[in-house]
């Protein structure tokens, strides 16, 4: 406390002569002069009592706006609801919404225009719904029928080529290097490599390796919705992948004779008729190793 008095009387120029002296020769007395030397220019305005007064009376009037704990748990649970409502949105129409059909099922679904597919066996479809109307483009690995709506220009893209429509009912395959497109109704445009073909009621066309077959159908709609595997001039290899797909089964061929066409039909619900129609046509021999597993041999 001496200490603080003794200071505070220095700053104020108070301290008698011998005081001074022995202030003056104290070890913090250098210390002190720094203080005072680097403050001296600092100015400080004249206070005035009544303006603070006044300050402080005012903002004792003025009510500070509190918001209940219960509003601001609302405020949030709104602000969640509508970030949710637009991940919901961009989800549904941006993101490509996608369709699939595993080996021996079959899916049935509408497009935003009411279009009806059929997805057959080990079969997949993507396509956005935004902008549909104006748009109708879908991407297809497998093997699909399509019963459009009338409407703008109706794409089904494949790895092997592209069906273009504005309302009818086709069947499009894409199963590796074989392209099929079958037109049941009304026209399509097929693209496939540099070719264009057009295909009215009936009329089929078939591109492999290059090659191109047409033909004509009788049907209404595919033989895969009535529950039959058509095929036209397919190799066994081919065949057996299909059967495979329909059963969601595995089949082992052990047999040299792997070119011979195939023209017919085999049933998708009855595998035993199936197999007897395959051995007999390529004269092997059908033993079922597992559940699931079939092994042809030759004869």
């Amino acid at each position: 406390m001496k200490k603080n008095d003794l200071l505070a009387r220095w700053l104020n120029d108070d301290l008698l002569e011998k005081e001074l002296a022995e202030f003056e020769a104290s070890p913090d007395f250098e210390k002190y002069q720094k203080i005072k030397n680097y403050t001296a220019h600092l100015e400080v305005d004249d206070f005035d009592e009544n303006a603070m007064l006044s300050n402080i009376l005012q903002q004792k009037k003025r009510t500070p706006r509190v918001v209940p704990l219960y509003k601001k748990w609302m405020l949030r649970v709104a602000a969640i609801f509508v970030l949710a409502l637009g991940v919901t949105f961009v989800m549904k129409n941006f993101v490509p919404e996608t369709q699939t059909s595993n080996f021996g099922e079959r899916t049935t679904f509408l497009l935003p225009d009411n279009s009806e597919v059929v997805l057959n066996s080990g079969s997949e479809i993507s396509y956005k719904k935004w902008n549909w109307d104006n748009n109708r483009h879908l991407e297809l690995e497998g093997e699909a029928y399509f019963r459009v709506s009338k409407g703008r220009r109706f794409v089904v893209q494949t790895n092997l080529g592209e069906v273009a429509v504005l309302g009818t009912q086709f069947n499009v395959r894409a199963r590796k290097n074989r392209f099929d497109v079958i037109c049941y109704e009304g026209r399509v445009k097929v693209n496939y490599a540099s070719r264009q073909i057009i295909l009215t009621h009936g009329q089929s066309v078939t591109f492999e390796n290059g090659k191109q077959f047409n033909t004509r159908v009788k049907s209404v709609r595919p033989e895969w919705m009535n529950n039959q595997i058509c095929f036209n001039k397919e190799n066994i290899k081919s065949l057996l992948d299909e059967v495979q797909r329909q059963y969601n089964i595995t089949i082992e061929l052990n047999s040299k004779d792997t070119t011979s066409l195939f023209t017919g039909k085999l049933p998708t619900k009855n595998l035993k008729v199936a197999l007897q129609i395959i051995s007999t046509t390529y004269h092997l021999e059908a033993k079922k190793v597992s559940e699931n597993k079939i092994i042809f041999d030759e004869k």
